[in-house]
């Protein structure tokens, strides 16, 4: 077992150090992007919609795996993915985020979750900022400035039918604000038109819904964590913005990890152009995979097929006591000449599970010393033993189950009782 642990991980190992080399190989960008980008051709429907800054990830883990993140939402990355991981996370999370876009454009995020029982909060904001400056035919500067978008985003979930053999359906949304400055600019003379850039800036509100799931599916091996999850989301739903419609999309996500170490996900895009449905842009997916390569370090690997803007990307987070540090390399294939790299950091910061594993911890223990106790024959101290397991865990449905059994079995005993003294 050993040996075969070993040789996938130097597989997996292997498998991500090509990745990067052949992402970084120049000769190689015009057959990637006429391979990826030829799946469907052009998109002519591509642009149409407002607030970019909408489109552009942060970074962090789901970046590193290509967006396919939606079905595992398994850390502060889900504020973008699926507002209904909130409720779900295991422990409470603070994250700040740089991402290296294109040319001297850069995004700056900040993110904060956590989770009251089946209640998940969170808040996040970004800023993608960019030089803006105009010359005029003589190369001369007339302008300048900078060109920004912001979101802020405030999250809730709640996680229903949640119970020991059913991880819940959690049910999410988020509220978003969003908002557009622009500089002012000259006109034909290269006068500067006073409040020419407060006529293209805007200010919009829209929300996510989602919804997550997680379950067990071909389980190979032994643990509670559920191997699958499934989700669906809508995000970015509101009215237009100055006569453009938002980037409205559907997102339908799996995600399975057939051994520990491993995680596979996949998600399935369908933009919505709510001002014309017949301008929406094509369809596009998303595979991602993620590789634990020890406790501390862990890669990630993914591919983004969409017409005009496929993506690749590789990354690690190497995981210090209650820090974790995500670092991503990504080949964004805009164009088949112009290929962009660019670099993404986050640093999150575990903030603890806020109790939740110490009395999961001593739930299993009195689970144990009910069972120790009814194998001796101690009926009551085994009846106080699960009791106190519903108390602090009323989903915990062992010791539910186990009380159960020594009902049926007190009433059948009472009915021999009542039996037995009628015949006498």
């Amino acid at each position: 077992m050993a040996s075969k642990k070993a040789a996938f991980l130097t597989v997996c190992l292997a498998i991500f150090s090509l990745l990067p080399v052949w992402a970084d190989s120049s000769d190689d960008y015009g057959s990637i992007s006429d391979y990826l980008n030829g799946i469907y051709g052009i998109d002519d429907n591509t642009g149409l919609t407002a607030f970019p800054v909408l489109n552009i990830p942060m970074g962090g883990r789901s970046e590193g795996m290509a967006g396919a993140f939606a079905a595992i939402s398994d850390d502060i990355s889900f504020i973008e993915f699926n507002p209904a991981g909130s409720s779900m996370l295991q422990k409470a999370e603070l994250a700040f985020f740089h991402n290296n876009w294109i040319a001297d454009t850069k995004i700056e995020g900040i993110a904060y979750a956590n989770r009251f029982g089946n209640l998940g909060v969170a808040a996040g904001a970004k800023w993608l900022y960019t030089p803006f400056t105009e010359y005029n035919l003589y190369g001369e500067r007339v302008s300048g400035g900078y060109y920004s978008e912001g979101v802020a985003i405030l999250n809730a979930s709640y996680n229903l039918f949640s119970s020991y053999y059913f991880s819940g359906l959690s049910l999410g949304m988020s509220l978003k604000g969003a908002f557009r400055i622009m500089p002012d600019y000259t006109d034909n003379s290269d006068n500067i038109i006073s409040g020419s850039g407060a006529s293209q800036s805007a200010a919009m509100a829209m929300a996510d819904i989602g919804l997550l799931t997680r379950f067990n599916l071909f389980k190979t091996y032994t643990s509670r964590e559920r191997n699958a999850s499934a989700a669906l989301v809508i995000r970015n739903l509101g009215p237009p913005v100055l006569d453009e419609p938002l980037p409205t999309v559907v997102n339908a996500a799996i995600s399975y990890k057939p051994i520990r170490p491993l995680t596979i996900a996949l998600d399935f895009l369908l933009p919505l152009n709510l001002m014309d449905i017949s301008q929406s842009e094509l369809p596009y997916g998303a595979l991602g995979l993620s590789v634990n390569i020890t406790d501390f370090l862990s890669m990630r690997a993914g591919v983004m097929v969409k017409a005009g803007s496929s993506r690749v990307a590789v990354g690690s987070a190497i995981n210090l006591n209650n820090i974790a540090i995500d670092i991503n390399y990504t080949l964004d294939l805009l164009t088949q000449l112009q290929p962009l790299n660019r670099i993404s950091l986050a640093v999150r910061f575990d903030l603890g599970d806020g109790g939740r594993g110490i009395i999961s911890n001593k739930v299993d223990d009195l689970y144990l010393l009910g069972i120790d106790a009814y194998s001796r024959g101690n009926i009551a101290d085994a009846k106080l033993c699960w009791e106190e397991a519903l108390r602090l865990d009323p989903t915990y449905n062992p010791a539910r189950e186990s009380l159960e059994m020594l009902e049926d079995s007190e009433n059948l005993n009472q009915r021999i009782e009542d039996l037995y003294k009628l015949d006498f």
